[in-house]
């Protein structure tokens, strides 16, 4: 599974979500959304605007979680009780 550190990179690097986004050219709601759910599914073009505009290279934009690991909000299949 594919986890997004946006906002973790935008944080160190100082950079507002109303920064951030009008630099990058996408909707304020989207990037909203990514940093509301880092394992949601965003075009390469998206990570290439802001990887530009935070100044870092797309791949430290992202990170392998393992797959087995809960996501925040969603209950694994393997955690639910059988009743």
């Amino acid at each position: 599974m594919i986890r997004l550190k946006v906002q973790e990179v935008a944080a160190r690097k100082k950079m507002s979500m109303r920064k951030l986004a009008k630099n990058a050219d996408i909707a304020y709601n989207t990037l909203r959304t990514i940093y509301r759910d880092p394992y949601r599914s965003i075009s390469t073009d998206t990570l290439d605007k802001l990887a530009e505009v935070l100044g870092v290279d797309a791949s430290e934009l992202i990170e392998s979680v393992n797959k087995n690991k809960n996501v925040p909000g969603e209950e694994s299949l393997h955690t639910k009780s059988s009743e």
